[in-house]
């Protein structure tokens, strides 16, 4: 399995280190060509309006927005999550528009108020270790959108169907469980596509 990591900012050596001990193989991505040999593909975390003015001057836009049409899975980890949400509290345009959620900036606080904790995540078991910093939350899901977690009655983690969203750094722990999870969807799509 080929996953890709968006390498405009953000962790990008620690997601290919946990998707290594996931079982897969990660790829760095400066360029559109490279997105057409992966499997899927992880929107690491970092400053989300940076992010988007570089995925825009790199023409990153349309090619996810192609990438996502194939129904090849997306992951997005903290600002990587509000750069796939539909809309965005505050702003009035949001970027990729990609999956039915509604975020917050920085609902947590500023890096200060940076934490971690344990968390339960459907699908994965056993709580799964999440840092969060500076880290958005999740104010409202669309109908197709699953919920894959709460901390203190705010969602920090959904799926709707080949997107992947958290407010956390997974990235950030030793626990790789979350891009196994990641990787399994990855698996899943190639299996279908194959048998088309």
């Amino acid at each position: 399995m080929k996953i890709g990591v968006l390498a405009l900012q953000g962790a990008v050596t620690e997601h290919i280190r946990a998707l290594e001990k996931a079982g897969a193989e990660g790829l760095s991505v400066k360029k559109v060509e490279q997105l057409s040999g992966l499997d899927g593909l992880i929107i690491p975390g970092g400053e989300s309006t940076t992010i988007g003015k570089l995925m825009r001057a790199y023409g990153f836009m349309e090619a996810l927005r192609d990438f996502s049409s194939q129904s090849k899975p997306i992951f997005g980890t903290c600002a990587g999550m509000i750069v796939l949400a539909k809309e965005i509290s505050g702003q009035t345009d949001a970027h990729l528009q990609l999956m039915d959620i509604k975020v917050a900036r920085n609902a947590f606080g500023r890096q200060r108020e940076s934490f971690e904790t344990d968390l339960p995540v459907k699908g994965i078991e056993g709580d799964v270790r999440a840092v969060f910093i500076r880290a958005p939350l999740i104010e409202s899901v669309g109908p197709e959108v699953q919920i894959l977690s709460v901390y203190q009655d705010r969602i920090v983690a959904a799926r709707q169907g080949h997107l992947l969203v958290t407010s956390f750094h997974p990235e950030l722990t030793d626990d790789s469980r979350m891009h196994r999870y990641f990787v399994e969807m990855a698996e899943a799509y190639r299996g279908q596509a194959s048998s088309l």
